[in-house]
């Protein structure tokens, strides 16, 4: 309660909120997008995990932080953490949750865990973006979606919720996989040269 005045008192517009809604109310879970861009942590509060609830992954170290801090907020809102491990548990809760038709949230900008990375064009410059979110959905044949959380003002912030889709005519696991990397980053690219300063890079994006 007392979080949600709080938000009330922001001004909060979301573009592809229909898009956003029909996902939460279809049976299937998805896959949610994020990224090192604007304030990602209150996209769960400001959007449907009332509705369906919302698995972000997070670093094993970070994750008592964050629980100890915010465990009632996250419990309030239907928000769950799982921990990324070194002997990739992780994994399974990850499918449990998508079997369970629930909403997985994984950062898609930065390599880690896996190597497995498609090169795409970003910034005039070729960059490594990580597969793994979108093996994932494309394995589990669920949507994705990618969501940027970005302050206009003071009290105003936007969302951006964007469709990451690759064409229907591409069969083959591998190609489809490599055309949603490169969709989400150039959503990623849009977003940074709109938003340069709320870009929170500290990453080596190019070698």
């Amino acid at each position: 309660n007392e979080l949600k005045k709080l938000l009330s008192a922001y001004n909060i517009e979301i573009e592809g909120k229909d898009y956003c809604n029909y996902l939460y109310s279809q049976e299937k879970g998805f896959v949610l997008l994020s990224s090192h861009i604007g304030n990602f942590e209150l996209a769960g509060y400001f959007i449907g995990c009332n509705k369906k609830r919302f698995n972000s992954l997070v670093f094993e170290g970070e994750t008592e932080i964050v629980k100890k801090n915010r465990n009632k907020m996250l419990l309030e809102n239907n928000i769950h953490l799982i921990p990324v491990k070194d002997d990739m548990s992780h994994i399974f809760l990850i499918n449990d949750a998508l079997g369970n038709n629930e909403v997985v949230g994984m950062p898609a900008d930065r390599i880690f865990g896996s190597q497995k990375y498609v090169e795409c064009e970003f910034l005039s410059k070729k960059a490594k973006f990580p597969i793994g979110a979108f093996a994932l959905a494309v394995s589990k044949e669920v949507p994705i979606v990618s969501i940027f959380v970005m302050k206009e003002s003071f009290k105003k912030y936007k969302i951006y919720v964007k469709q990451v889709i690759a064409d229907n005519t591409i069969n083959n696991k591998k190609e489809k996989i490599e055309t949603l990397v490169n969709n989400f980053a150039k959503q990623l690219e849009d977003i940074v040269l709109k938003y340069p300063t709320q870009w929170f890079n500290y990453y080596e994006f190019w070698e």
